[in-house]
């Protein structure tokens, strides 16, 4: 009996002692997730996030950072009966639209125009074949080791797939591009060649999340509801991709939340002047000429350390060695050092060694 007593009591006592107050795990709906910091690359959720699946639309994205990058969103592009056939979403291109490549892009993203697709595809590839190929070779260069495109838009096909993984790489490297970033936030556009505006279908944007910056939607039955979104607060930059979820807006706003909460920019680094001594013979002053921030909780604050590395040949520049932070051991991020030249004193010396030279020339007249 007494046994029974103690572990009644021991049960009690765990029940009605306060406990430490700790955060739930996201709700998430979707097959495959990921939440990716913009600005380091780090990953702070995932759920199956190297599966490779069907994309369905957000394939777009691909399409329209090559189209960006071809330096040709003012040419005029003519339409073909190819992109005018083509099936799912459009923007109802005609052959006798006089329409500029932007525009195309904007239609791509914005209403997730298929025939859209195959315009900017066979303008800029020559086909959609030709296009594709450009399609794997950026993938490759980008990093997405997962991934294969068969052609511009993501209708369905066996061997056109990606990961949630590989989309954020694809999106971290769009975003960087300012046109890019300009369109996908854009809630309304309207080209010359319509006399109505296309109307962004990414409900995040428009309506539902107040930090939302951009992002691209896809359907198909076969692929599911699939999303793409990046949302900005306090100066940080997230980046969340869901693969087959059924309830994609809540579970981007819900990890969205979650990321920004559980891990905002902490500032690892100021900027700052420093002596390095690697020996009596070798001292050097160095400097950081920008902070360092990265997305940690604050437990892994606790756990951040650094150690300089500096090299002893020179490089462009001035940069003389970097300075590598680590949490739990761990390099996470780094940021160079330079070498510390004082200007001022610089321009002094130079100044008074060009006062000297005119007073010899004119000659000394104080006493």
């Amino acid at each position: 009996m007494r046994p029974i007593i103690y572990i009644l009591s021991f049960i009690l006592i765990f029940v009605l002692l306060p406990q430490p107050n700790v955060k739930a795990a996201v709700d998430v709906s979707a097959e495959s997730a990921i939440l990716m910091d913009q600005e380091t690359g780090r990953v702070l959720y995932e759920k199956n996030a190297d599966n490779p699946t069907l994309i369905a639309s957000i394939t777009k994205i691909m399409t329209a950072i090559i189209a960006i990058e071809s330096n040709k969103l003012d040419e005029y592009v003519n339409i073909s009966d190819n992109a005018i056939s083509t099936e799912g979403s459009s923007i109802y291109l005609k052959k006798e639209d006089k329409i500029t490549l932007e525009d195309l892009v904007y239609g791509l993203m914005l209403r997730s125009g298929n025939d859209a697709a195959v315009a900017i595809s066979e303008h800029i590839g020559g086909s959609q074949e030709g296009f594709a190929f450009l399609m794997n070779e950026k993938a490759r260069w980008i990093g997405m080791t997962n991934s294969h495109f068969d052609n511009p838009h993501g209708l369905d096909s066996k061997t056109h797939y990606s990961t949630a993984y590989d989309m954020a790489l694809l999106t971290k490297y769009a975003m960087e591009n300012e046109i890019f970033r300009e369109i996908s936030s854009t809630s309304s556009y309207q080209s010359s060649a319509r006399d109505y505006a296309w109307i962004n279908k990414n409900k995040l944007l428009t309506q539902l999340y107040e930090y939302s910056n951009g992002g691209k939607t896809g359907y198909t039955k076969a692929a599911g509801r699939t999303l793409v979104s990046t949302a900005e607060k306090n100066g940080q930059t997230l980046i969340v991709v869901t693969l087959d979820a059924p309830s994609d807006w809540q579970d981007h706003i819900n990890l969205f939340e979650w990321g920004f909460e559980r891990f905002p920019l902490q500032k690892l680094q100021e900027k700052t002047t420093i002596k390095l001594e690697a020996s009596e013979e070798f001292k050097i002053t160095a400097e950081i000429q920008e902070p360092v921030y990265y997305p940690l909780s604050e437990n892994e604050m606790e756990n951040i350390s650094y150690k300089n590395y500096v090299s002893r040949t020179s490089s462009d520049f001035d940069k003389i060695g970097e300075r590598v932070f680590y949490l739990n051991d761990e390099a996470i991020t780094e940021t160079a050092l330079y070498y510390h030249t004082v200007k001022e004193a610089e321009d002094t010396t130079f100044w008074t060694s060009l006062w000297e030279q005119v007073k010899r020339l004119f000659g000394d007249n104080s006493d």
